[in-house]
């Protein structure tokens, strides 16, 4: 096959003195025996998304390598001393368990102390949780997590968090990607400096355990506790470091870890993707939560950021809850708890993003709070917090399965938000509820609503082309009805527009700029189109409801929603 120029000019520089032998030799075996593989190593250069950096390991600019993180690092190194000039520089460092972290880690440290920068490196592995909280506990105006989240075992990636514990935003995001692409490659400091290097681990073990404990146990009683049988897994991950010990120092000490995925793997050899929102993901943790009679089953992805939760529904089955249903029960007992306590007055607020469910706005309505809405990524959450200081963030999530607790951290929270599910469990348990039920109960109080997410994958140039023509064409040709119901709305995130079909009229959306897509239909139903920003993916959301007047018609209202979703999905091709 013949190779573009520009790409055949990019693989000329790595094959340049700057470039060590072992990189060198890899590239030449693709030049002359996969051609393909040497295209989509090359076609462009990786970028932060809405999770960071993220991609295949590999030789090559689009691939994640001690080069494109050292560049990375070098230019995120030159971006600090110029944002916090005379300030003795720190930047904390973690990794999770896939193949090269921790090298990938020490890379990176030596680049931040070659330059100068005071490096707090953990360790061991880590959850990514533990690194957003240790930059704010350690006074850092930086942090970096190499992790690919829950991405196929030949991924890695590469997070950045700034001074707040949250991760990049405009305008530092847009600028140290400009600072980033000035660099080449041959300006990379790698000559570390040993003494700029200190490793963490235990001490902030202590203090993340102990913020976890504040903002997530709410007088649940020792025997409710010992009472709830939970099954837990990691799915070979870094929550193993945390999870266990923060249950134990809660009180709940009638859990069951399985063992086949408790050790730290970055093959995950028991499951086909390390991601709960995946239902086989699950499906050991489920069968031994059947054998042992568990009321729940949670279980984490490799960085620890996502949980996938399992309960059992009103027939006594383990059923699989979405992220969406369990931000809303972790939401309304918050909610709940912050209203007993007498700390509502208005001036609070939940966070929530525009492709999860329009369910969180019935909750801030119902208590009188405002529910703030962002882009999808959990760091428009954490700029909330940081952008209105004059109100108390309580709790918020997203539809992939992530959840965060209060602000001490500022990114999705696998390991808090563990302990805030079983306080929610053991006490619907000790009132003669479950988790299941309590969730009806939310749906007869504000109405059901169902979500379903379809992710289509297109992997290498020619997928990326594809999504990009497919989001095009949902641009120019935009539905006018879909499953017999008019659209009313429709919102456009790149244009920042938002546009009535039925009037004309055309507003301005007060939101950053972003590739995504809503149609609202007259009926309450709400379709999103967005690429993802850390996966070759395209991902279709629906979110259909109807009022509920009895938990006892949940599944003939369910079967309703289900096949209207069902409508949407085949009438859009997307089946």
């Amino acid at each position: 096959m013949e190779i573009d120029k520009t790409i055949l000019d990019k693989v000329n520089v790595w094959l340049t003195p700057v470039f060590d032998a072992e990189t060198q030799d890899a590239i030449k075996h693709m030049q002359a025996n996969a051609p393909k593989d040497l295209e989509d190593s090359f076609y462009r250069n990786l970028e932060f998304g809405t999770g960071g950096m993220r991609g295949v390991m590999g030789p090559g600019t689009n691939r994640i390598n001690k080069y494109t993180l050292g560049k990375a690092t070098q230019g995120l190194s030159n971006y600090l001393k110029e944002q916090f000039p005379g300030e003795e520089l720190k930047v904390a460092i973690a990794y999770d368990c896939r193949n090269n972290s921790d090298t990938l880690a020490k890379v990176v440290a030596d680049v931040l102390s070659a330059n100068g920068i005071k490096v707090y490196l953990f360790e061991e592995l880590r959850p990514t949780p533990e690194l957003s909280f240790a930059v704010k506990h350690l006074g850092c105006q930086g942090g970096i997590v190499l992790t690919a989240s829950h991405n196929p075992p030949e991924y890695n990636g590469y997070k950045v968090y700034w001074q707040d514990g949250g991760q990049l935003v405009p305008p530092h995001d847009k600028a140290l990607i400009n600072v980033i692409e000035a660099l080449e490659y041959e300006a990379v400091n790698f000559n570390s400096n040993p003494e700029l290097i200190e490793y963490i681990g235990a001490e902030l073990d202590k203090a993340f355990i102990q913020s976890s404990l504040v903002n997530a146990t709410f007088n649940t009683a020792p025997e409710a506790k010992e009472a709830l049988k939970i099954v837990y897994t990691p799915l070979h991950g870094t929550s193993v470091k945390l999870i266990p010990d923060l249950l134990e120092n809660a009180g709940y000490s009638n859990m069951q870890i399985v063992a086949e995925q408790a050790v730290p793997n970055g093959n995950f050899p028991t499951v086909k993707s390390p991601n709960p929102e995946e239902p086989e993901a699950l499906s050991m943790a489920i069968e031994l939560a059947n054998q042992t009679d568990a009321d729940i089953v949670v279980g984490t992805d490799p960085d620890a950021d996502r949980l996938g939760v399992a309960v059992r529904n009103g027939n006594g089955v383990m059923t699989l809850l979405n992220g969406n249903q369990t931000m809303i029960l972790m939401t309304e007992f918050l909610l709940q708890e912050w209203q007993k306590q007498g700390k509502i007055n208005g001036k609070q607020f939940i966070g929530s993003t525009i492709v999860s469910t329009p369910m969180m706005h019935e909750l801030a309505e119902a208590y009188g709070i405002e529910c703030k809405v962002g882009l999808t990524g959990f760091k428009w959450i954490a700029k909330m917090i940081v952008d209105f200081p004059e109100q108390e963030f309580i709790g918020g999530g997203e539809e992939s399965f992530g959840y965060m607790v209060g602000d001490a951290v500022r990114d999705k929270d696998a390991v808090t938000s563990t302990l805030l599910l079983c306080e929610i469990a053991a006490q619907a348990k000790a009132n003669a509820s479950s988790l299941f039920q309590e969730l009806l109960k939310l749906y007869v109080k504000y109405g059901f609503y169902k979500e379903y997410l379809i992710s289509l994958t297109k992997k290498g140039k020619e997928g990326a082309e594809e999504i990009k023509q497919m989001m095009y064409n949902f641009r120019e040709n935009p539905l006018k009805e879909i499953n017999g119901q008019r659209v009313i709305m429709l919102e456009d995130y790149e244009a920042g527009t938002a546009k009535n079909i039925l009037t004309g009229e055309v507003e301005q959306l007060n939101f950053p700029k972003g590739d995504v897509l809503i149609y609202y239909l007259e009926d309450g139903s709400k379709i999103c189109a967005r690429p993802s920003g850390t996966e070759p993916k395209i991902k279709f959301y629906f979110s259909v409801n109807e009022p509920l007047d009895d938990v006892k018609n949940f599944k003939e209202v369910e079967t309703r929603l289900d096949q209207k979703i069902k409508n949407i999905v085949e009438e859009m091709g997307l089946n």
